[in-house]
Order: structure tokens, then sequence, then C-alpha cells
């Protein structure tokens, strides 16, 4: 009797390890042949792409479609005026989703804005780059089909006064 139930364990055994073996050999490793470079990871066969990276195989910086400079057109939306055009320079910053933006709003601010970056939107934090009580804050998103930045932003001066911004950047 022993010996009927290990030949029968010893059968079950045997054909779910050749069960296994041909499931294994059947499935087909989706992510073989896919390289995701800058620590992203290939999950059924696309890459996730680690923070700051983007694009089918993570091969771009998220901030790279920022970086370059820019004709700004802005309008002070508190008033209606529409500021003169300027040219403002985005750079990388020091991580890796960090940007630092040069004569934004028409040379306002003597020092860099700090920025993040993440998918098509860009994010300037409550700052006061020049520590004159000047602040800065507001984001923009970046347009793919036109290669533009949507920008809608606050400058805040002494006496706590508010003034609105929109810009199109190109």
């Amino acid at each position: 009797m022993k010996s009927i139930r290990n030949i029968a364990f010893s059968a079950l055994l045997a054909i779910g390890a050749f069960s296994m073996v041909t499931y294994t050999a059947c499935n087909k490793d989706e992510c073989k042949d896919v390289v995701c470079n800058n620590g992203g990871t290939c999950v059924s066969g696309t890459c996730n792409c680690a923070t700051g990276y983007e694009g089918t195989n993570c091969e771009t910086q998220v901030r790279a479609k920022f970086v370059k400079t820019w004709t700004a057109s802005d309008k002070d939306i508190t008033n209606g005026d529409d500021l003169a055009t300027y040219t403002s320079s985005i750079v990388n910053g020091t991580a890796i989703t960090e940007v630092k933006i040069s004569n934004f709003s028409d040379d306002y601010f003597n020092n860099d804005i700090k920025a993040t970056v993440s998918g098509n939107t860009i994010t300037i934090p409550s700052q006061q780059p020049d520590n004159d009580m000047y602040y800065v804050e507001g984001s923009g998103t970046y347009n793919s089909a036109d290669k533009k930045i949507t920008w809608t932003y606050t400058i805040t001066n002494p006496l706590n006064n508010k003034i609105s911004y929109t810009g199109s950047w190109q």
C-alpha cells in the first residue's frame, strides 16, 4: 500500500514538474530584448522610467524639453497689461528634476528662479530669489505639439500685494 502511494505521489510530482517546465517554456519573456536606460525597469515589455527620465527606453531627461532660450510673452492679468516680449533661459539645475530660469518676468529678478519638472509640468515653488521681499511662484505646462510653455505665476511684493500673470513662451 505504501509503495502504491509512493508511486502515485512520484507520478504526480513528475507530471507537476513537466507541466511547470512546459508552461514556463511557452511563456515568452516580454522583457528579454527590452533595454531600459537610466535606472528604468521593464514590466510586461514596457519600460517604467526612473524619476527624471522618459522615452520608450528611458533615454531622455524629462527636463530636456524645457532647457533652451525662450521668447516670452507675458500678461499682467490683474490689470490686463501685456509685458514687452523678452527672452528667458532655462538651464539644468543640480538635481535631475531641477532647472534654473534666468531673466524671469523680463529681468524682474536678478538671481535665477529655481523650478522642478515632472512630465510636461514645470513648477516654481514659492521663493524669494533676490532676498528683497519679492516672491514668485507658479507653474507652466509644456505642449509638445507646438513646443510652447503656457505659464501662470504670481509675484508678491513687500506689501503682500499679489500680481498674477499668464504667459506663452516659445
